[in-house]
């Protein structure tokens, strides 16, 4: 009778969560381990290997915040950092995607197949988002608000290296089976707007994100819960935590 009243309390949890009712929901913290990179400015192989060998877990990108937006592919991370850069790993398997944008400059990544990093590194309130498509083409701004951003050109973006496991062509619009991956190096000085402390020992404010705005099937996951009733992924009020190792 014990574990049939247990199991039962677990299955409303997960059924208030799947709802959109957060109020039963803690911040995530995640902790982020050290890597040390063999060279200045490791490539694909290179990253992959440390997360490897250094036994860096994959995390979800699972909480559906909005009821109106049921889909959930499967998503996962993962992440570490060097004195220099942060490194993620992005997972996807999805029932649709799409690529429309092959360059960043102009590139709308959100209306495609998107995963996305938002952060707060420095003291103040300034936070950044990253948004990629499933191709590594996208943007990266940094403000204190949503309406407040500075869109970083070409001269920083080409200095945050990407790497995906699909051609860097147009994708239309399609349903199927699709399994990509990529993976990103994110140079900590491009964190221009703040001044950014070394990252060891500390905690900093984030969240990860996928998304599809044009999608077939339009979705809105984030890592960290969004108690807010429309879809809005500026909010670092509801960002999670990373504790730097």
């Amino acid at each position: 009778m014990r574990h049939f009243a247990i199991t039962l309390i677990l299955l409303c949890f997960a059924s208030m969560c799947t709802a959109g009712d957060f109020s039963m929901y803690k911040m995530k913290r995640l902790i982020v381990k050290s890597v040390t990179p063999k060279s200045e400015l490791p490539q694909h192989d290179e990253i992959i290997a440390m997360f490897n060998e250094n036994h860096i877990d994959f995390n979800d990108i699972d909480i559906v915040n909005w009821s109106n937006y049921p889909y959930k592919p499967s998503v996962k991370f993962r992440i570490a950092y060097s004195k220099d850069e942060i490194f993620i790993q992005y997972v996807v398997n999805e029932s649709c995607i799409r690529a429309n944008y092959i360059n960043d400059e102009g590139s709308r990544p959100f209306t495609d197949s998107c995963v996305e990093f938002f952060s707060i590194p420095g003291e103040d309130s300034v936070y950044y988002n990253l948004e990629m498509n499933c191709l590594g083409v996208g943007t990266f701004a940094g403000g204190a608000k949503r309406t407040e951003r500075t869109r970083f050109g070409s001269d920083v973006l080409s200095q945050i290296r990407r790497y995906s496991s699909l051609p860097k062509e147009v994708i239309s619009s399609k349903e199927g089976n699709f399994e990509w991956s990529l993976t990103i190096a994110l140079p900590i000085k491009l964190f221009s707007l703040s001044k950014v402390k070394p990252l060891k020992g500390r905690v900093i404010k984030a969240n990860f994100y996928k998304c599809g705005d044009e999608l077939l099937q339009r979705h809105y996951l984030s890592w960290n819960p969004i108690p807010i009733e429309k879809p809005n992924f500026h909010t670092p009020d509801y960002f999670g935590e990373l504790l730097f190792d």
